[in-house]
């Protein structure tokens, strides 16, 4: 197939001239940048180019309060979230959430700025800087309760309805991102598994979507975010899932059901 690879620091869209990109049955978003791609997205859909995956899509899973509503009315298991927009009504939160608790930003990748706060004196230190720092993102207080997962959490790719791969990803330390030091194993597709997996990206839109999960020891697998532009570096040499592959396939089909 022939493609144009664009690089987002050298595109330029004139919001009054959509003609040079017509020449394109879809694209796909791969932005580094959740801005950036998300209003990528929202130009092109204006001008009726197909997109992988849509602006709507990328809006909720790129936002985790937009990911955590869309699955509370779906009734997708997830751990108990509050979210509050004040230093004093996050404390009350987190007492009342019980030690230890986690705190998130809405918007970032990569465990980058998650916390986890074991105590009060943790609690005041770290709400003070948040509001210190005082821009958008540390306005908005996103906390969960902690979960014991068995030292490791599961991320699956789901393309279109279909449930793909996932991998174990284990290590020592809370927080199990990849990007973060944690090692890849294969994770078995359960039933269980694809269930979840399905219905937690049928309530965020669908499209190609990394689910993250993790196993609590009472109420099984809970969703923890889904990722509208995930990376696969672990997962498809460990798998040996071609997920590249897949993803072009899914554009070409989108692109043929549009023409």
């Amino acid at each position: 197939m022939e493609y144009e690879r664009l690089d987002d620091r050298q595109v330029r869209f004139d919001l009054d001239d959509p003609a040079p990109w017509r020449r394109f049955d879809a694209v796909l978003e791969r932005s580094l940048s959740y801005a950036t791609g998300l209003h990528a997205l929202r130009v092109l859909e204006g001008w009726g180019i197909p997109t992988v995956n849509t602006a709507a899509v990328a809006e909720i899973c790129g936002d985790k309060l937009a990911t955590t509503a869309a699955l509370a009315r779906a009734g997708v298991p997830q751990p108990h979230t509050v979210v509050t927009f004040a230093r004093e009504s996050a404390l009350e939160a987190i007492e009342s959430l019980g030690y230890p608790v986690v705190l998130k930003p809405v918007v970032g990748s990569w465990g980058r700025l998650v916390a986890k706060i074991n105590d009060r004196d943790a609690a005041e230190g770290i709400l003070e800087h948040k509001a210190t720092l005082g821009s958008y993102q540390h306005s908005v207080f996103y906390l969960q309760e902690f979960i014991e997962k068995p030292g490791r959490d599961i991320r699956a790719f789901v393309v279109g309805p279909d449930l793909v791969t996932a991998i174990y990803r284990k290590s020592p330390h809370w927080i199990t991102n990849t990007a973060r030091g944690a090692e890849g194993e294969l994770c078995p597709l359960t039933p269980e598994l694809q269930d979840i997996c399905r219905r937690a990206t049928e309530a965020v839109g669908g499209g190609v979507l990394a689910v993250d999960l993790m196993e609590d020891p009472q109420r099984g697998l809970l969703v923890t975010e889904i990722n509208h532009g995930t990376e696969f570096h672990t997962t498809q040499p460990m798998t040996g899932i071609d997920l590249a592959d897949l993803m072009v396939g899914y554009v070409l089909d989108v692109a043929r059901r549009a023409a």
